[in-house]
């Protein structure tokens, strides 16, 4: 849920205007829109060479995955793990353009311990898979936008921990 959005609704819940402090928070959510659409562009534009940079991070750390028994062995299981790393990237976009964590949370990450740990899937690989996301995409940006994309992904990472 956007920050605008989120002020709107406890105004009304509350039966009041939206106060000072909440007027400032949406003024900043306008001011640093341009640097979110921005973002979420080079992200989703560049996901498949996104996707492609942190599996080889993750099979080069942890080779055991792609190993005959491993999570990500076979063509099938491999595939598997990339659309998630694609889904994740997306979800974190998702965030961003909201400047809120919110959407990764309600959509993304409610039960997801559950599901990979029903799947048999190790939810501390997911974790580092998401580091591997992270480095590959934060390196595609400015230090400025890496600095404002980064806390979606460590919200993901701390969420799986």
């Amino acid at each position: 849920m956007s920050v605008v959005s989120q002020v709107i609704l406890t105004a009304d819940d509350e039966l009041r205007y939206p106060s000072t402090g909440e007027l400032t928070n949406i003024k900043e959510f306008f001011r640093t829109g341009e640097q979110r659409m921005r973002i979420a562009s080079i992200l989703a534009e560049n996901e498949k060479k996104i996707v492609q940079e942190s599996s080889k991070q993750l099979w080069k750390k942890r080779p055991d995955f792609i190993s005959p028994g491993g999570n990500a062995y076979g063509d099938k299981q491999r595939a598997l793990c990339l659309r998630d790393y694609g889904w994740y990237l997306r979800l974190i976009t998702y965030g961003v353009l909201a400047g809120d964590k919110t959407p990764i949370e309600t959509i993304g990450l409610v039960g997801v311990r559950e599901m990979y740990n029903s799947l048999g899937v190790p939810v501390p690989g997911m974790v580092e898979s998401i580091r591997c996301l992270k480095q590959a995409s934060l390196a595609l940006l400015s230090d400025e936008d890496a600095r404002e994309a980064g806390p979606y992904f460590d919200y993901i990472i701390q969420s799986m921990s």
